[in-house]
């Protein structure tokens, strides 16, 4: 009678199991990953999309920094030519009724129906991550109603929408361009520092942009970390903030991804230091969804 039930204890909890998994793909989740300008953003974001594919989800990644590197840090040939989204004026103009420089004086819309943007202008890795090059607005003094900024800020309402994926975005540092956007549909955040004054101070600032926009889950990535004494360094400087941060990860400096730099397939194959933290990283971001 024991061995029974004990049988039976495993068959539910590998159906609970089963179940957990399940409703998360399901309902999917969203994350911000944001940061000082060079600590890390895109290779995380890359790797993190490549690992939650690689368990069978529906992955989503969007690249918001003018930089534009997320689809090469995916596999996408260095040589591909690719225009993001902000930058496609005959689109802006379709959505939002004013091409570029051209807002001030005609009717712009503010909320314009981007539900067709994915369709249109997202790329697809051989391994079957979508993608969806932004862009941002890097145009100076264009103002907060230029035509770039509303279309933008509909994407973001959209992804925010959408049911069923995971959708990983890569930011350029801070994230008040998006508003109440993310708040509505963004609920973890990793914000990456390197492990130096200037670096974290940014990450404190974005922080508190993130408790400010209501993002409930946020986590802190210490990257490049070299030695303990760095990771000691960091703690110093971050003193009691360090308790602000729901977790907080440290992702050693590891020579395999500058070699494979800029893409982050050959890690998956890789049992390295930096792949087992960011293993780390991805269960707790699937754990909040779980509970």
């Amino acid at each position: 009678m024991p061995e029974k039930d004990s049988r039976r204890e495993r068959i539910f909890k590998v159906a609970e199991e089963l179940r957990k998994k399940s409703s998360v793909r399901d309902k999917g989740f969203r994350v911000v990953i944001t940061g000082k300008g060079g600590a890390g953003k895109t290779t995380l974001t890359a790797f993190l999309s490549k690992l939650f594919k690689r368990d069978g989800f529906n992955v989503l990644a969007v690249d918001e920094d003018p930089q534009v590197n997320l689809p090469y840090a995916l596999g996408i040939p260095p040589e591909t030519k690719i225009i993001p989204v902000s930058r496609n004026i005959d689109y802006v103009e379709e959505k939002t009724g004013a091409r570029p420089g051209e807002a001030w004086g005609v009717m712009l819309s503010l909320n314009p129906d981007v539900s067709d943007v994915v369709d249109r202008f997202g790329l697809r890795t051989d391994d079957g991550i979508n993608m969806l090059i932004m862009g941002s607005v890097i145009q100076a003094a264009t103002g907060c109603l230029c035509p770039e900024n509303a279309l933008l800020d509909a994407i973001v309402r959209y992804i925010s929408l959408r049911k069923g994926e995971i959708i990983l975005m890569d930011t350029q540092a801070g994230v008040e361009h998006f508003g109440r956007a993310l708040a509505k549909g963004f609920s973890q955040a990793i914000i990456i520092t390197e492990p130096s004054f200037n670096s974290f101070q940014v990450a404190v600032n974005s922080l508190q942009l993130s408790r400010e926009l209501g993002i409930p889950h946020v986590y802190l990535a210490i990257n490049k970390v070299r030695s303990s004494k760095e990771e000691e360094k960091i703690k110093r400087i971050a003193g009691k903030s360090l308790n602000s941060f729901d977790k907080v990860f440290s992702l050693p400096y590891d020579e395999i991804v500058l070699e494979t730099e800029p893409d982050v397939t050959p890690i998956l194959e890789k049992n390295s230091p930096y792949s087992k933290e960011v293993l780390r990283i991805k269960e707790a971001l699937k754990k909040h969804m779980e509970e």
